[in-house]
Formats: C-alpha cells, structure tokens, sequence
C-alpha cells in the first residue's frame, strides 16, 4: 500500500506542480523525499517566507497550484506572512508543515507544533481559508479534498495542512481526486439595473482594482470599458491590468496617480463605477467631498466594504466580477459617444518631471526600464516609493504584465514572488522592482534563484532609506526617525557575493547598459539604481 507521503505527491504531481518551495526539516523529510522521486523540483529556498512568496509567485505566474513546505514550528511560524499575502492575492498555495510524531505529542519535543507547542492549525487558521492537522492517514483524503476545493472554488486563497511525520509514512488505500472546476460563475440579479445607470451617466469614470489580476479579466474590463465609452483610471493593485496606451485610460489614481485622472474628478462625475477594488486608503487617498461622484456602481464578489469608503448612493453588484463583466455586455448599448478627457494635463506634468539632478529620478528609471525591457515582461513590484514610480509613470502594453498589491504589502514579497514566477512561466523574462529595505529583508532569496538556475533581474531602487516612511513621517509629523540606513546596502556587491551578476548604475546611460547586458546574460542579475535619496515620491496623499 502507498504511504500518505506518496498519495499526497502523486496528486500534486497530476495535478501540474513542478516545483515546491521551501526548506527541509526531520518532520517532512519523507514527504520531501517523494517530491523527488516524483519528479517534482524542491527548490531549497533561503528562509520559510521566501519559500512561501515563491509558491505565491509559482502559482501567479502558472496560474496553478503553489506548494511550500516548511517543518514544524518555526518553520512552520516563519510562512505565515506568505499566507497572508496570498490570501490577499487570492492566491491557491498549500503551505504543509511537519509535526512532532502523533504518538508523542504532549511530550516535551523540539520544534513542536501541537496544541502544546505552537500550534500551527491555529496560527494558519486567520491567513487560510482553510488550516487542519491530519491526524491520521485515512482522513489525508477528506482533508485534502475540503482543502483543494476551499483553495480553488469561489475566490481562490491558501490554505494550510499540517502533518505530522508518523502520519507522512503511514500506509493507506490508494485515491484519486480532481481539482475543482474553475471559479464561481455566480453573477448578479441587477445586471439590468447596472446597464441603466451606466446608460445614463453622463460623466463617468471607471476604476479597476487588483483583484482583476488573479481573474485574468484583462479582455473583460477592455472590453466593458470600450462598450460604453468609459474613461478608465487604476488603482495601485489596479496597475497592469489595463493598457496605458488605450484610448480610454486617463492614468493611475490614488497613490502614484496623475494630474490627468485628478484633473477629470474635479471636473465632477456623476458615476463612479469600481471594479475589483474595495477603495483601500492608498486607492482614494485626499478624495474630497467636493470631488465625489453623484453614484457608486461596484462590483465585488465581497460585500463587507461596499459603501464603507465613500458616503454615497451606491449600488453593488455581486459574484464573480469576471462573470458580470461579461454577462453585462448583453446590455451594452454601442452607440454611447466618445468621451472628451482632459489630455492638455499630460504636457504639465511632463514638462515638470522633467526637472533632474545629480541622481536618477523615479520618471528617468522607469521610462529607460520601459525602453529596454520587453513589452512582455513579467514585472513585480514591491512594497515602497519604487513601485508607486512605477504605477505613475511605467507604461503597460501587455495586460498582466505588471503586479503591485498594496493593502497587505509585505515588504520583500516581489523577490519571492519573482523567483517562484521564473519556475512557473521559464519562458518569460521576469524582472523584480523593489528597494534597498525590502532585499535586506528577503535578498537572501537571489541565492535561490542562483542555485536553481532561475534566472530573475531584480532592479534595487537604492536611496539609502525606507524612502515612503521617511518621506511620509517628514512630511507629517514633522521628523523621520530610525528610516535610513548609515551604512547603505551596496546591492550590486551583495548580489554578486550570493553568485549573481552586479551592476551599479547612477546615470541613464549606465541602467541601459546593464539591462542590455543583463538581458542577453541569462543569469541572475542585479541592478542597484542610485536614486535621488531627495526626492519626493508621489505618496505623500496619505496622511
């Protein structure tokens, strides 16, 4: 009879994993053995988050199912906040963790992970959609069956098994199971009534959200957007999923926005119509009520925070918002006028990023990253003043092709993120943006992608600080405290010490020249890209 270690790997297998992230410990060790024999890569990952942002990463990428494995206790404890994050990128990830032997639980045991011990059922239990501990080998079937369809059905998100090691080897009858069929299909009795105000708005605006990247709504939100004419601004999340040389699209709004999506809300609209976004503070931040619009029309699969953010007449529409969008087009009335959009902003803008220094600007970095890298490249942005750079001024000609998720944000998480997307879409170039704070939290993890031959660009935007907390505390309280570093990270350096090419850039001519070397090198490769420690990023709208 097969042992529940091989049960679980064979449908891991059948179910398309390739690899799984983390790192070894006496508590998984069978499980991690089968991977092998499975044909399944274990991609020794540098510290437990990072294993977990990988398989995060693996499963955006794949648009599959991501494994991380981490041992019992703190192993355990260290990729609680890949779940989290996961789970705020509805994202399907099965974090297993290890146990002490069942039979010995209440024992004083290393790394224990029980009720006694830390408890990890417990801890998994508030960033999972579904956390258990199989306690013996016959439930590894229900278990896994409740948990691959909490994973998969209605909103997708992680979910946490613990097994204990006993159990690991434990003989049991053979099974097959299935993932679930695709995501909830579930759309809105109003459909009607959504068709009529939009048929009646004569001013509308409409603001895509994030949550459209883990639907792959790019043709859906295009589409809609096209059929009644609606101008179209992007939250941070919301960035990458619309075109920015589309006809239609104004521009970014909230942090990182422009003077052109400003200059149109003040101008009034009568219908805000907000897709996949639940109007977090860094998505309308200094919205004035001079500025509100007359209607809410918002479409969420959640109802939790509809009408919370702005107090005006809203109307939801419930289910899958990719399902909606397409229901609605039935309603579509094709002969809605173009809309006039307030294009003489863009030159006063440009005209006054144009203004440089001895440093390189947010604007210059991201206009020669936009030069150089393919139209396709799978960009992820981390936490900090360098992605709110990029959602303001980094054109988007592929859909999909750009991820920022800014309510949870993890410091850190794009170079997890990047390294697990390289295993799950090798053909692709994928390149990290992140800063200084965030590779002294996770750098360690370019050594995954050295090892595994996984090559990833991680662009460092290096201004010697936590550049949006110190610009932020400067700006409001009056003095930035314990946000610089005196001795900064020489990122170049330290990519090459973990076996990574380096370079350091301080000029145009220079970050071109390394992302063209980098480019053809096909290896891990670090950019460290000497910012203006001075200038003001575009966050300072959040109080």
């Amino acid at each position: 009879m097969p042992t529940v270690s091989s049960v679980l790997v064979k449908h891991l297998s059948k179910w398309g994993v390739t690899h799984a992230f983390g790192i070894p410990g006496k508590p998984v060790t069978p499980l991690v053995l089968e991977m092998d024999q499975a044909g399944i890569t274990f991609v020794l990952s540098k510290h437990e988050e990072g294993a977990g942002l990988a398989a995060a990463g693996y499963s955006f990428a794949s648009d599959g199912l991501g494994v991380a494995v981490g041992t019992a206790g703190p192993g355990g404890i260290n990729m609680l906040t890949a779940a989290g994050q996961a789970l705020f990128t509805n994202l399907p990830v099965l974090f297993i963790t290890g146990s002490p032997p069942i039979g010995e639980i209440g024992k004083v045991l290393g790394q224990d992970s029980t009720m006694f011990g830390t408890d990890l059922v417990k801890m998994f239990e508030p960033v999972t959609k579904f956390s258990a501990r199989v306690d013996r080998g016959e439930l590894l079937r229900n278990y896994l069956e409740h948990a691959m369809d909490r994973a998969f059905s209605g909103v997708r998100g992680p979910v946490h098994l613990c097994i204990p090691t006993d159990v690991l080897s434990e003989q049991i009858a053979d099974f097959d199971l299935t993932l679930p069929d695709a995501q909830s299909t579930t759309i809105a009795s109003n459909l009607d009534m959504a068709a009529s105000l939009l048929a009646e708005a004569k001013r509308p605006l409409l603001l895509v959200g994030g949550a459209l990247h883990a639907l792959r709504a790019y043709g859906e939100i295009e589409a809609f957007a096209d059929k009644w004419s609606l101008p179209v601004a992007t939250t941070p999340g919301g960035k990458g999923v619309f075109r920015t040389d589309h006809p239609l699209h104004l521009g970014p709004y909230g942090l990182g926005g422009n003077v052109l999506t400003e200059a149109y809300l003040r101008e009034g609209i009568d219908l805000l119509i907000v897709v996949g976004s639940q109007l977090s503070d860094l998505e309308i931040p200094g919205l004035a009520p001079p500025c509100y619009p007359k209607h809410v029309l918002h479409f969420d699969h959640d109802s939790r925070f509809i009408g919370r953010a702005l107090p005006v007449p809203t109307t939801p529409v419930l289910g899958n918002i990719r399902a909606n969008l397409q229901a609605i087009l039935q309603f579509a009335d094709a002969r809605v006028p173009a809309r006039t959009l307030p294009g003489a902003y863009i030159l006063d803008e440009a005209a006054a990023a144009l203004e440089t220094g001895d440093y390189l600007s947010g604007r210059q970095v991201m206009e020669v990253l936009r030069e150089q890298l393919p139209a396709d490249t799978l960009m992820y942005g981390d936490a900090g003043s360098h992605s709110f750079y990029a959602i303001k001024y980094f054109d988007i000609y592929v859909p999909g092709t750009f991820y920022f998720e800014e309510v949870y944000a993890t410091m850190g998480r794009a170079i997890g993120y990047s390294v697990g997307a390289k295993f799950g879409a090798p053909e692709r170039t994928v390149a990290c943006l992140t800063g200084d704070g965030c590779m002294f939290m996770n750098g360690t993890e370019l050594s995954t992608s050295v090892n595994h031959d996984a090559p990833v660009l991680f662009l460092v935007a290096n201004n010697a600080s936590i550049d949006m907390v110190d610009k932020g505390m400067a700006r409001h309280l009056g003095k930035a405290v314990g946000t610089t570093y005196n001795v900064p990270l020489d990122a170049a350096k330290f990519g090459e010490a973990l076996g990574a090419r380096g370079y350091r850039c301080e000029t145009e001519d220079e970050l071109r020249a390394a992302l063209a070397d980098a480019l053809q090198s096909n290896q891990t490769c670090v950019i460290d890209i000497i910012m203006d420690p001075h200038e003001i990023p575009p966050t300072m709208k959040r109080g």
